[in-house]
């Protein structure tokens, strides 16, 4: 185990093979090597991404700015390209696919796996335990004593309690009886996604949702469904097999399991296995503060400094084990540097809680401290009120959400059937927001409670032991004694700024983008002209009128009726009232059907004359001013401009000097010109009239990609998504959600004033 001699000097001449060397770790592992191991070369596994190779990714890499003191003028490498060249062997491949590795290594460090805690359990087996096993066949295959350092968690240790020792975990699992069963469960689970009950619970959920805007709307749903489900039980069961087997997650467990594999080839290769507790920002090295993306506490840290984490499921003496990544590195340099005996794997836990241990109370007074003076701002809203922690226990923190959840479950459901409007909307949207919320804290208290509540005490004595060997100033370049870290300097000075300063970058922009947005609310971006051919369809009730079917219908109807007949009429619609809403809500072309069945007998010609002679004012005066205004803006553009609609043909009449075509529901007629009560053809609802615009578009050689619609229902979803600009005009929730999601933009088209909803036009006129 002993170090003996300065590092630079042990490792002069050694080729180390390093995977994972774009990660958190490698990346402060290839830094470390290259500024305080001059004579030591690197090897580098690193899978192609995209149209990137290996060789480009590593580029990439060496552009950042912790590797630019290595380089250009007053250095020994001109630029990245030349310190890559020099000190870096590139190598494009995969732990799924290992390449065929040099002959010449000395040390092999595998700090490539699948980090996140709740991987789906295939994808955590085939990263942490078969490729690891497909590693260490390549590097048996060199036919060399090389030195394998295996990176791995403290966590292996799983749901135990009291003192970890530094050697094997002591657990009975076969880990190839478990990687076959895991490996296998994604094929289990996609074949029990596609059985007739779950196909049949995926549509109906779809359809309750998307069957106004119709089958295929409701078919693509059913299908996300499917696949979010697929992924949610590959997560679910990868969670539940570690944890009946003594686990916290499924990523401890499928390190544990890569462990076994270490510990089996540890005969023919000499073996060192690293334990990292919850690697965080660095102490010293590259600079103070140093981290790459969001760890294991970030989110945590970040969603308390917004006010969004009211409670935290721990034990306020509970220790967490963080350990910052320089000790880490550190570390992992000296273990290096050893010679361990074949057959006898040494053991490593780099953590702080043996003898300086943080609590989950001191934690939360760190972050509470630096928050405290530097708080997230909320705009008019002023700084974030902090919440306080009280730790009332899992239990209580449990019950908590829950409530939440069962709380929300309830308002969303009210708010989708309530009519619509700026106020639903607005409700709409601090629901979702608080959606959002929940969804974080179910995800991170499903993920973070075992760890919060575990009563883990990680040995260090052989970290230790290589800290005290280490030679003069290799005591301070490769230091692994957190016993020096002070946790509230590291906390306030160091790791909550540096976690929060691309958020608040983020928050400025975020700031500038809202007051765009809030300025320019309501008002339409400038229709250009184009040399493309360009249509803009609008839907016309609730789009450019305030109207409804029904209300249009009884425009229609009553004039033409006395006054006893009008008031059975109106009786008659109030009745129905309830089953109409029912139907529009399941189908609206079944909905229109059922309301212009009712002008069985009606002469069309007298109806075109009740529209001309008495509706057109009263259809004008309902007409919103900003979408005459957007109309005539796309015409003087050269557009094209189409109404399309379900209402019928004569109550269109009003509107035809707007547009340059009018698609509209078209009444059958006898011989004597009298309505059947039928249409003389399937009215465009949902689907439908999408499918008669591209058809539209085929024939004139339209370019839908820059035409535009507008409407205001779900059941246009799919004439809206048709379209490269699509407007979301006052629209219900869930097309006001759909558009949000897809970044369309959404306006208010307010009617005018004067206009009453109750007001009949005509009913005395005839």
């Amino acid at each position: 185990m002993s170090v003996g001699g300065k590092l630079k000097d042990k490792l002069k001449d050694k080729k180390v093979l390093v995977t994972g060397v774009t990660g958190f770790v490698g990346e402060a592992l290839l830094h470390r090597i290259i500024g305080e191991l001059p004579g030591t070369t690197v090897v580098a596994i690193i899978r192609p991404k995209g149209s990137m190779t290996g060789t480009d990714r590593m580029a990439q890499l060496l552009r950042k700015d912790i590797f630019k003191p290595f380089y250009g003028e007053g250095t020994e490498y001109a630029d990245a390209e030349a310190l890559s060249a020099a000190r870096i062997q590139v190598i494009d491949g995969d732990l799924s696919d290992v390449p065929e590795l040099p002959k010449d290594l000395d040390i092999v460090v595998h700090c490539a796996g699948d980090v996140s805690f709740d991987p789906p359990i295939h994808e955590a087996f085939t990263t942490n335990v078969l490729g690891t096993k497909s590693l260490l066949e390549r590097i048996v295959e060199t036919g060399r004593q090389v030195h394998y350092v295996h990176i791995s968690t403290a966590y292996t240790a799983g749901r135990r309690r009291g003192a970890i020792p530094e050697a094997p975990v002591d657990h009975f699992v076969d880990w190839r009886t478990e990687a076959e069963a895991g490996m296998a469960m994604k094929s289990r689970i996609e074949e029990q996604s596609r059985s007739a009950p779950m196909l049949a619970k995926f549509r109906k959920e779809a359809e309750k949702l998307h069957r106004r805007a119709g089958h295929l709307t409701a078919a693509a749903d059913t299908e996300r469904r499917r696949t979010e489900w697929v992924a949610k039980r590959l997560v679910e069961t990868g969670t539940e097999r570690a944890r009946s087997l003594g686990w916290t997650d499924c990523y401890t467990f499928t390190k544990a399991l890569g462990e076994r594999v270490v510990e089996e080839f540890s005969g023919k290769l000499p073996t060192s296995i690293v334990r990292p507790a919850i690697i965080e920002s660095a102490l010293q090295s590259p600079h103070p503060g140093w981290i790459e993306g969001f760890k294991m506490a970030e989110p945590l840290i970040l969603a308390y400094g917004r006010g969004e984490l009211p409670e935290f499921p721990a034990s306020p003496d509970s220790v967490i084990e963080i350990i910052p990544v320089d000790h880490v590195v550190g570390a992992i340099c000296a273990v290096m540097a050893t010679e361990p005996e074949l057959s006898k794997p040494e053991y490593y836990h780099i953590g702080s809680g043996a003898r300086n241990p943080l609590t989950f109370e001191q934690l939360y007074a760190g972050v509470r401290a630096y928050f405290s003076k530097h708080p997230f701002d909320l705009g008019e809203r002023g700084a974030v009120r902090l919440p306080v922690w009280k730790f009332p226990g899992g239990d209580s923190v449990e019950s908590m959400l829950r409530y939440g959840e069962r709380a929300h479950k309830i308002a969303d459901k009210i708010i989708t059937t309530i009519p619509r409007g700026e106020r639903t909307r607005k409700y709409a949207r601090e629901l979702d927001v608080q959606k959002r919320r929940l969804d974080f804290l179910r995800r991170y208290m499903d993920l973070y409670s075992e760890y919060a509540q575990a009563e883990l005490q990680f040995i260090d004595d052989n970290v230790l032991a290589l800290h005290n060997a280490l030679e003069g100033d290799d005591k301070e370049k490769f230091a692994c004694d957190t016993a020096v870290v002070d946790w509230q300097y590291y906390l306030q000075e160091l790791h909550c700024p540096s976690v929060t300063e691309s958020m608040r970058r983020l928050d400025v922009v975020r700031k500038k983008r809202n007051k765009a947005l809030a300025e320019s609310a309501g008002v339409l971006k400038k229709v250009e002209p184009s040399e493309a051919k360009v249509v803009a369809a609008f839907d016309m009730d609730g789009t450019l009128l305030s109207s409804n079917v029904i209300e249009t219908y009884l425009w229609m109807r009553l004039p033409e009726l006395d006054g006893p007949q009008r008031a059975g009429e109106i009786g008659a619609m109030l009745r129905k009232l309830p089953k109409l809403i029912a139907a529009e809500r399941k189908d609206r072309g079944t909905f229109l059907r059922t309301i212009y069945r009712r002008y069985a007998g009606a002469d069309l010609e007298e109806l075109n004359q009740i529209v001309d002679e008495i509706l057109a004012e009263h259809v004008l005066e309902r007409l919103s001013g900003a979408a005459v205004r957007r109309i005539r803006e796309h015409r003087a553009a050269g557009h094209k401009t189409i109404l399309i609609t379900g209402a019928v043909r004569p109550l269109t009449r009003p509107l035809e000097p707007l547009f340059d075509e009018i698609v509209a529901a078209e009444l059958a007629v006898d011989d004597r010109g009298r309505c059947t009560g039928f249409l003389s053809g399937p009215p465009l609802v949902g689907e439908s009239r999408a499918a008669w615009l591209k058809h539209h578009a085929r024939q004139t050689n339209i370019d839908l990609s820059k035409s535009y619609a507008y409407a205001d229902s779900h059941s246009d979803l799919p004439m809206l998504s048709a379209v490269g600009n699509p407007v979301a005009v006052s629209p219900d929730v869930s097309l006001f959600r759909a558009a949000r999601a897809a970044r369309w933009q959404i306006v208010d088209w307010k009617t005018p004033s004067t206009s009453s909803r109750l007001e009949l036009p005509g009913v005395n006129a005839r």
